[in-house]
């Protein structure tokens, strides 16, 4: 169910329960079923006894190009004297406390007040939702505050209305963002809370015209594809809009995003195609079974960052020389793909 990025006209098996022959309203409802089951381990905001948000967000926004900073959302430049529109900084220079100048903290794109009930941040849940959260600088949070998002073109700022422009970078992260939390908070989210502007596109208009564009100008990159990986790992569930753009088009119309999935149908698997991986937490020696024993099979292996580390086609694979951790085994059996997690000692 990740590694979408390496199945290409492929659904990922994390969606293939969903009906992708439904348009509209009747998909919303499925893919928001879902993620709200799939939501299987809410974080606590910060705690010092387990994993909290602020320990996914130093993974999940890592920059690619330097595993030792975040990228900031709405930031775009690391060459001039001011720090509030840094793109990335160091991932240990997280704020916990005041004074904060030269600091990150954690934006919630989808404003806490702006959300009905406000989303609190006291115990697991709308607030703590990772999905939601980004690394951000902190006066530039400040800056934007609880602003709604309105158009306009370059870095991000106040535009002309009042509004809040999260720069081109970021628009559509932004909307991708805001989208999910519709479906995975339908009645407490509503996009049209936090966006401005005609909602026409939409049979109900319950999605603003600004954030189906953004999603269709500013396409899905690798960035955001490993960090709705990562917090899959962490949280659970996934944003269906980063793992294909083009279910907003069939959902709320509007301009064509990209399909990297091909045609939309529902997934079905043969039925003869099943593997089983034991031991599973695995020391050393990871056994595999077919259920489908004649036809052959090849199994890749990748690490949490998509790197692909060996490729084989046998019953047996020694992990022992690999680093504990988790890692993703992608399976090819005739024309079916299935990613299987595996999680090292």
């Amino acid at each position: 169910m990740l590694l979408l990025f390496l199945v290409n006209a492929q659904t990922p098996s994390y969606y293939q329960n969903v009906d992708f022959t439904l348009t509209g309203d009747s998909l919303k409802e499925e893919l928001s079923d879902l993620i709200i089951v799939t939501h299987s381990s809410p974080l606590e905001y910060t705690s010092s006894n387990s994993t909290d948000t602020w320990d996914v967000i130093k993974q999940s926004d890592l920059s690619l190009l330097d595993n030792t900073s975040v990228l900031l959302v709405y930031g775009y430049d690391d060459n001039d004297q001011a720090f509030e529109n840094d793109r990335t900084r160091d991932k240990t220079l997280s704020c916990h406390s005041s004074p904060c100048d030269g600091l990150w903290n954690r934006e919630h794109v989808f404003p806490k007040s702006l959300a009905s009930p406000s989303l609190s941040t006291n115990n697991p849940g709308p607030g703590t939702d990772v999905h939601n959260l980004r690394s951000c600088d902190y006066v530039t949070n400040t800056w934007r505050g609880n602003s709604k998002f309105g158009n306009q073109s370059g870095n991000s700022g106040v535009n002309s209305s009042g509004n809040w422009y999260p720069g081109d970078e970021w628009k559509g992260d932004v909307a991708r963002i805001v989208m999910y939390m519709y479906l995975r908070y339908p009645s407490q989210c509503k996009p049209n809370n936090v966006g401005v502007g005609a909602s026409s596109y939409s049979n109900f208009g319950d999605m603003p015209n600004l954030f189906l564009e953004w999603n269709q100008q500013d396409p899905v990159d690798q960035y955001e594809l490993n960090r709705n990986d990562l917090i899959e790992i962490n949280q659970g569930n996934r944003n269906p809009f980063i793992d294909n753009p083009f279910l907003a088009t069939v959902i709320w119309n509007g301009p064509v995003a990209n399909n990297p999935w091909g045609p939309l149908q529902k997934q079905d698997y043969s039925a003869s195609f099943d593997f089983k991986f034991y031991p599973n937490p695995v020391k050393d020696v990871l056994n595999i079974e077919s259920e489908n024993s004649v036809e052959p099979f090849e199994i890749e292996v990748y690490d949490i960052f998509h790197k692909k580390l060996k490729t084989f086609n046998n019953e047996i694979f020694n992990m022992e020389y690999l680093n504990a951790g988790v890692y993703f085994l992608m399976v090819s059996q005739g024309q079916n793909k299935k990613v299987y997690k595996i999680i090292k000692e």
